[in-house]
């Protein structure tokens, strides 16, 4: 069964456990499967292929291992399925030790796709070019958003040159001539591209890079709309309430902003809609079934928190490329029901897990 077969099933639930068992049944097939995950089955002496039907069956595996994404050789997780394809690596930020790695092969083009989706049209105009104001380097931004803005009508997508980790070098060094100066040197680019006569409408920041991309707008008399932005899609660590109110209010000039959650393992997750009508609030919904949010009590990681409740985010990836099952998140929030646009459930006040948040830093997201 493909994926798009997958998607045709009506119930979320069935269509997921239909899709975890042909991802299970790839990444476990001698021919097909990853060498990490058939030497797992080898040595847990049980085969998942007969064993996991449902996504609850999972739990089997136990937590997804931090370390295992740390190091190499990364050739250990490309499916034999897949041999032969250009073949990407893509890191973590790092904020927690050496990054982690991820492969992919059309991973990172599809999960966009999916989001595409979920962008109005008034506000995305297809064909339209695009400025990726945020991380480059290893991180799977760059290449996402680009290919993001040609998915949609062949736009064209102009990058800055952005370290993330040299931020975080600076902050935690104090360093904050430094910092400042790198903060300019950034949006310097930004500004540059913008005002150079490339018909830009559609824009990737994290929120703190486009506060301060408004804040230089606004110093040289103009603001984010009256520079020709229509659409924004934003994504970053802490995307709280009150600063989309901030955003909104003081920043956007009337451009459209849709908040999202992701990074390098889980692909996007989209948000429903947030404004005065619910206090901007947002709650984002992963891209089920291809990636599953949980929001799980911080002491029994198999066990779902209430409605409402608090608790830290477990991640389980489920794609031909990558099966990554339970990992817990640096993050937390708080679990929320179903909506219309998204029949699973969500989370809303992502933040740094509490565990480790003192020890975080988040730097330019």
């Amino acid at each position: 069964m493909t994926f798009e077969q997958v998607s045709t099933i009506s119930s979320p639930r069935a269509a997921l456990d239909a899709w975890v068992r042909e991802v299970v049944e790839w990444h476990f097939d001698p021919s097909t499967g990853s060498p990490f995950w058939l030497e797992f089955a080898k040595k847990a002496g049980w085969d998942p292929r007969r064993e996991v039907q449902t996504f609850d069956d999972l739990k089997r595996f136990g937590s997804f291992e931090d370390e295992w994404l740390r190091g190499g050789p990364v050739q250990r997780w490309i499916p034999k399925g897949l041999a032969g394809k250009p073949v990407f690596v893509f890191e973590t930020g790092g904020t927690t030790g050496i990054p982690k790695t991820r492969v992919a092969c059309e991973d990172f083009r599809i999960d966009y796709e999916i989001f595409s989706e979920t962008l109005p049209d008034e506000h995305f105009p297809k064909g339209s070019n695009w400025l990726m104001l945020g991380p480059s380097g290893p991180r799977r931004l760059r290449l996402s958003v680009e290919h993001l803005a040609q998915y949609r009508g062949g736009g064209i997508c102009f990058c800055v040159d952005l370290d993330p980790r040299w931020v975080i070098k600076l902050i935690k060094k104090g360093w904050s001539d430094h910092l400042q100066a790198y903060k300019d040197h950034v949006m310097d680019q930004a500004v540059t591209i913008l005002h150079a006569g490339h018909d830009i409408k559609c824009m990737f920041a994290t929120p703190k890079l486009l506060e301060a991309f408004a804040l230089r707008l606004e110093s040289m008399g103009t603001t984010i709309r009256k520079a020709g932005i229509t659409g924004i899609f934003s994504g970053g660590t802490e995307f709280t309430p009150q600063w989309n109110r901030f955003a909104h209010e003081e920043l956007l000039d009337g451009a459209y902003m849709t908040p999202t959650y992701g990074n390098t393992l889980m692909g996007l997750a989209a948000s429903a809609p947030s404004g005065p009508h619910n206090n901007y609030k947002i709650t984002y919904y992963a891209p089920q079934p291809r990636a599953v949010i949980e929001v799980v009590d911080f002491d029994d990681a198999n066990k779902l928190v209430e409605y409402g409740e608090t608790g830290r985010v477990k991640l389980t990836t489920l794609t031909k490329e990558f099966f990554m099952p339970g990992f817990l998140e640096r993050d937390e929030g708080e679990r929320e029901p179903a909506c219309d646009r998204y029949p699973w459930d969500g989370i809303s006040g992502v933040r740094p897990y509490r565990g480790f948040a003192s020890t975080t830093t988040v730097g330019v997201y």
